[in-house]
């Protein structure tokens, strides 16, 4: 599925090492009764084989405690006998998306991954707990608010687990930011400025197209700012004015080009995020508290992100993010717990993200849904 592709993944950067990976990973996750469980690591099935699944994911599944990649689902032939042989996957454990739901009967699979356009979400999560797996989403979670709690509840139905790909929220530098703006170590935050965009290329690809995308900018990178709010504060945004332009009417003829919002939080925080498709080097937040201020830039990447505050830098051990993700994805299975990005941290994001899209068209401030 030549729609894959993924310019985005590759601006993002590279995953670090395997050694900081599997280090921190199990120091850091698994209580012993978890050890003392597990026999096995968890089989993952990753359905879309595009950039981010080849680049960051399965080399992150080979840096993981406590998974691995058992079988795989693609639209294109040619990438089968690639992934058989660099990752001695069996033909009977290699799926294509009309075949899918045989996966059911797979027990090699305990996971499946989901690395599709965004407008396949809702499908094949559905799907795959039918099928009796438990689900890892890539983020947004789904086109709109609607799929999003369709996919919960079949979850809930097959008696599943659910998790979005929010990998930012499992990164040293993510989670020690989130720890000092909660503990109010720099005193209350005041304000939040955050933003992420980048130069798109291809003009072709599924992400300008919103029949598979959903929108632009925003749903692709921008999400990562409105995230980036939502868990430094621990709060939802009740108010929400947005605008947006476009500098290329061609390009992005079905989707956003540029987009800020303010978002005001019921604590009286403000918030003003961007997006852009236009342009590189927005990839921050900065949290101005009390006593000083958070900041991350830059922020957003697999690797080479920088934390630092009004007291000076921060500096702590990257790591493979995917393989960290997946770990603890492992643990809330074993454990049978929530997991903290679970379906319904995602359907938070895709309220704001409609209402976002809905003060752009009707020019108002609109309130967030709940």
């Amino acid at each position: 599925m030549n729609m894959l592709r993924n310019n985005r993944r590759e601006f993002l950067g590279t995953t670090l090492t395997a050694a900081a990976a599997t280090g921190i990973a199990q120091g850091g996750f698994f209580s012993s009764s978890t050890y003392g469980k597990e026999s096995k690591k968890l089989g993952v099935a990753l359905v879309g084989l595009g950039s981010l699944s080849t680049n960051q994911i399965a080399p992150g599944l080979l840096n993981s405690a406590h998974c691995k990649l058992t079988a795989v689902v693609t639209g294109t032939p040619e990438k089968e006998k690639k992934w058989a042989d660099k990752y001695g996957i069996q033909p009977d454990h290699i799926y294509n998306y009309q075949s899918f739901d045989k996966i059911a009967s797979d027990d090699s699979v305990d996971i499946v991954y989901i690395v599709l356009p965004n407008s396949m979400h809702a499908e094949f999560t559905i799907r795959a707990a039918k099928a009796g797996k438990h689900i890892l989403c890539e983020k947004p979670m789904a086109n709109s608010a609607a799929d999003c709690r369709a996919m919960i509840d079949a979850c809930k139905a097959a008696d599943r687990k659910l998790a979005i790909g929010y990998r930012c929220q499992f990164e040293p530098h993510h989670m020690k930011s989130m720890q000092i703006a909660r503990s109010k170590e720099l005193g209350a935050i005041k304000m939040i400025e955050a933003g992420f965009g980048f130069t798109i290329g291809d003009p072709k690809q599924w992400r300008l197209r919103k029949e598979l995308a959903g929108g632009g900018a925003l749903m692709d990178v921008g999400i990562y700012a409105l995230q980036s709010c939502r868990y430094l504060l621990g709060e939802e945004p009740k108010l929400i004015t947005a605008q947006e332009t476009k500098t290329d009417a061609v390009k992005f003829a079905e989707v956003d080009e540029s987009i800020t919002w303010l978002m005001q939080f019921p604590s009286g925080v403000l918030a003003y995020c961007s997006t852009s498709y236009n342009f590189n080097g927005l990839n921050r937040f900065q949290a101005f508290t009390d006593k000083g201020f958070i900041r991350m830039d830059p922020a957003f990447g697999y690797s080479d992100v920088r934390l630092e505050t009004s007291k000076g830098k921060i500096e702590l051990q990257g790591q493979d993010q995917f393989a960290t993700e997946l770990d603890n994805f492992a643990k809330c299975i074993l454990e049978d717990q929530t997991s903290k990005v679970s379906g319904e941290e995602g359907l938070k994001d895709l309220l704001a993200i409609e209402a976002i899209y809905k003060s752009i068209a009707t020019r108002t401030t609109v309130a967030v849904e709940s």
